[in-house]
């Protein structure tokens, strides 16, 4: 099937978005962004939630969730906290320009939105760090706009029901237009928020129950038995190695030696441990050392993968006294935190494995 043609008479939208409904009003999963039955979302939960769940799973982002709602219960209170308290609230949830522009959009909407999201897909991409899957959630579940919600969740189901294919992300296109067919006027929001609990928790990525599925009597790929292979997928390129080296200086009274990383940039903003620049080949690490000290390298190394590469970090150690900086580490956004507090930083994944790496024999 391509995307030219037509949507044949058994799968008309209108019996899916029935049958979906139909589960979903008996299947729906509890989750504390959403609103009770028949009602519809706010704005700024909905909005949170669909920021943090961006390539991560629900698991991992309820707890943050919570938080944020704890510190910042409103879009106002949000735009006014600091930069560097977002970044250490988000940390350790990953792709961290996310709390970046988390940040900049509370602030936009707090100042030029009188604390009030706009309720139109266009009016939402405007916003920082809002794109066409986010807008048209936004859109369809707090608002009740007309909006087709496709995330990788609806992805697989639409791929697997009409039997597309075209491998990924090359089907996107396709895909979108099966899920603006199916769009509904009425409870667009429901209709959304159904088909990602499909995907979720029926049409899964390895093993679908599909004896469970309330589109199994249509789905096309489940009656071609090609349901477990899609949705089909380009194959991916081998993810280049970068290496580098890390300098965990330890002063006299306990405290660590960290750097803030440039505002923009992979983990923009963020804490580090200073270190030399990322790259495929590594020069004399050395001297990239933040002080002078006896550094000895530790065994092992600090392994990392990120979206477009995967890392490797060699640690140093050395115990310093409150000695001067060299140039070389940016003394301007160097600081010594002390040992007890490096839970509370702003400190990503990564640096986090550094340091448990060099302290671990402490």
């Amino acid at each position: 099937m391509t995307g030219g043609e037509k949507v044949p008479a058994t799968l008309e939208p209108s019996w899916v978005v029935e049958a979906v409904l139909g589960w979903y009003d008996a299947a729906r999963r509890d989750l504390p962004w959403r609103a009770p039955p028949g009602a519809r979302g706010d704005p700024y939960r909905v909005w949170l939630s669909e920021i943090m769940l961006q390539q991560t799973t629900v698991k991992a982002v309820l707890p943050y969730y919570a938080a944020f709602l704890a510190n910042w219960p409103s879009v106002e209170a949000l735009g006014a906290a600091d930069l560097e308290d977002v970044l250490k609230a988000w940390a350790g949830l990953g792709y961290y320009a996310r709390a970046r522009n988390l940040h900049a959009c509370a602030r936009t909407v707090a100042g030029s939105y009188g604390a009030r999201f706009p309720h139109s897909e266009k009016e939402l991409l405007t916003l920082p760090g809002i794109g066409p899957y986010t807008a048209a959630a936004i859109a369809a579940i707090a608002f009740g706009r007309r909006a087709a919600v496709v995330d990788g969740n609806v992805e697989r189901v639409l791929a697997r029901f009409f039997a597309v294919l075209t491998p990924l992300p090359a089907a996107r296109k396709e895909l979108r237009g099966y899920a603006e067919r199916l769009a509904p006027s009425r409870r667009p929001g429901d209709f959304a928020q159904a088909m990602m609990d499909l995907g979720a928790t029926i049409c899964t990525p390895r093993s679908p129950a599909c004896g469970r599925c309330p589109l199994m009597a249509r789905c096309a790929g489940l009656k071609a038995n090609l349901h477990k292979a899609l949705p089909a997928r380009a194959q991916k390129k081998e993810k280049p190695t970068r290496r580098g080296a890390a300098f965990v200086a330890l002063r006299d009274d306990g405290a660590v030696l960290l750097r803030k990383r440039p505002a923009k940039g992979l983990l923009g903003g963020m804490t580090e441990v200073p270190g030399t620049p990322w790259a495929d080949e590594t020069s004399d690490p050395l001297c990239h050392a933040p002080v002078e000290g006896a550094w000895t390298p530790l065994a092992g190394i600090v392994r990392h993968t990120f979206t477009h590469f995967r890392l490797e970090l060699a640690v140093y150690r050395a115990r310093v006294g409150d000695v001067e900086l060299r140039e070389a580490a940016g003394p301007d956004q160097c600081r010594w935190a002390p040992r007890g507090e490096l839970d509370t930083q702003a400190l990503p994944s990564v640096m986090r494995k550094v340091l448990a790496h060099a302290l671990q024999a402490d």
